[in-house]
């Protein structure tokens, strides 16, 4: 079959879906039915919600769908706007759209460095993963193809990963030491090696011509909040293949007016109704805030978060914890991708404060990071508003990457402190803010057995009243 006739076949049967949702029940007039419907709707939405708000603004950011930005820096103090961020890896991104046709992209041997392609559906499961622990380090050629794709497999493509969705985010994670000259530039030649092209491209062949053109609808955060969010909704329904699985489920929604590409009409529903479906998002917003305290563990001092992200087999039927990860922050990694303990204060159950004390992290052999020898652990500072700090030695994050003084046992003490432990010591030091601050640790590709049960840090002691 053709790749314009798979497409345009694919087209139709969504466009038969989304007739066959348009023939609703009812709409009802209970509003105790409609608080049910609709809490339990913007539960399951959120999470599309939130990624449809962040590709609209990022697709104009980029200049597109379908084409690579790359950033050329690592983030620094000077960085204000994420918070958070890591300092070890340079980021590139796409946002793929596939409703004409494949998109394939290609990426190089890389043999030196920790790398990672996570692909998020609009769900935000992350569908599939290329790079160092999923695929290795030999040369790949993969291909991402809408729902309804039928075509050949053409010849030289290692794997095909099938979206639920016409929209699909790329994130790119290429490591980079910051610690070791030049590592950087070699970084930006490898994101220059990365290959993104259509399938009509890749056969040598003329481009399709866009079958439909999908006008997305301006997002508006007040709408979203509101019963208007069930417009948004409606789109991405239909810009989707629903899993059979939920079929039933989307199904129960329409009582409400949620379906695949239905026209919402606010006025179609009773004041009663919309004051119930109202009531039911305020609702809703508060089980998924108050879940934030019930998706991890707190030992010594760390905060150690559980399976929150990951594909449609592990997080199918989880609808709440789905919103809550994507409240707490969307496109997290699974976690044998990147593990991240965050702490939250020290021995004492007391804030991290530099201005009062000085403080050590102290790991016996045994307690090191448990990573695959593909990957590395770092800890990064940050200040009290969740930024990287500024110091003279320009060091925003410490681990097995640096140049680490380590006992004769295998021992490490780290130093955390705002001025300089010594120069004796100053290879085991980050550098903390003249204040409180917080730490992140990340494990990029932990080994098993720190994942069940999930490592813990050992906890971050004062080790001295600051003079």
């Amino acid at each position: 079959m053709s790749s314009k006739r798979t497409i345009l076949t694919c087209l139709l049967l969504l466009a038969l879906i989304s007739t066959i949702y348009s023939f609703q029940p009812e709409l009802t007039r209970d509003p105790a039915e409609a608080r049910a419907i609709a809490r339990q709707a913007y539960i399951f939405a959120y999470p599309m919600l939130e990624n449809y708000r962040t590709m609209s603004t990022q697709v104009l950011q980029f200049g597109g769908f379908n084409r690579f930005t790359h950033f050329n820096r690592l983030h620094g103090p000077q960085n204000r706007l994420i918070v958070r961020p890591n300092n070890d890896t340079i980021y590139s991104m796409i946002w793929l759209e596939l409703s004409t046709e494949p998109i394939v992209i290609s990426i190089p041997e890389i043999t030196d460095r920790y790398y990672s392609f996570q692909l998020v559906d609009m769900y935000t499961h992350n569908l599939a993963y290329v790079g160092t622990r999923a695929t290795g380090s030999d040369a790949k050629t993969v291909m991402i193809v809408s729902p309804c794709w039928e075509g050949e497999t053409p010849p030289g493509i290692d794997e095909v990963f099938y979206s639920e969705g016409n929209y699909v985010y790329c994130i790119v994670r290429t490591g980079v030491d910051s610690e070791l000259p030049g590592d950087l530039q070699r970084v930006l030649e490898i994101q220059q090696q990365y290959l993104l092209q259509p399938l009509s491209n890749y056969y040598g062949t003329p481009a399709l011509e866009e079958l439909h053109a999908v006008k997305l609808p301006p997002f508006d955060q007040t709408v979203a909040d509101s019963a208007g969010f069930i417009g948004y909704f409606n789109f991405l329904l239909g810009q989707l293949k629903i899993h059979p699985s939920e079929e039933a489920l989307i199904q129960s929604f329409s009582k409400i007016g949620i379906g695949p590409d239905y026209p919402f009409d606010p006025d179609n529903l009773t004041e009663p109704v919309l004051e119930a479906i109202e009531s039911a998002i305020a609702e809703a917003r508060d089980e998924i805030s108050a879940m934030e305290k019930e998706i991890g563990i707190v030992k010594d001092g760390w905060s150690l978060s559980e399976r929150i992200f990951g594909s449609r087999e592990r997080m199918h039927g989880l609808y709440l914890i789905r919103a809550t990860a994507a409240h707490i922050g969307l496109y997290g990694n699974d976690l044998e991708e990147t593990f991240y303990p965050n702490c939250l204060y020290d021995s004492d159950r007391e804030p991290l404060d530099a201005s009062r004390y000085n403080y050590v992290i102290n790991f016996a052999k045994e307690q090191l990071p448990p990573v695959d020898p593909k990957g590395f652990w770092s800890i990064t500072m940050y200040d009290e508003e969740q930024f990287l700090v500024d110091n003279p030695l320009n060091r925003y994050s410490i681990g097995d990457r640096s140049e680490l003084t380590y006992g004769e046992d295998g021992s490490l003490v780290l130093y955390l402190q705002h001025e300089s432990p010594g120069e004796s010591k100053e290879s085991n030091w980050l550098p903390a803010p003249d204040g409180k601050f917080k730490i992140t640790m990340r494990i990029y590709i932990p080994l098993p057995e720190g994942l069940d049960p999930l490592y813990c840090p050992p906890a971050v002691r004062k080790a001295g009243v600051v003079e």
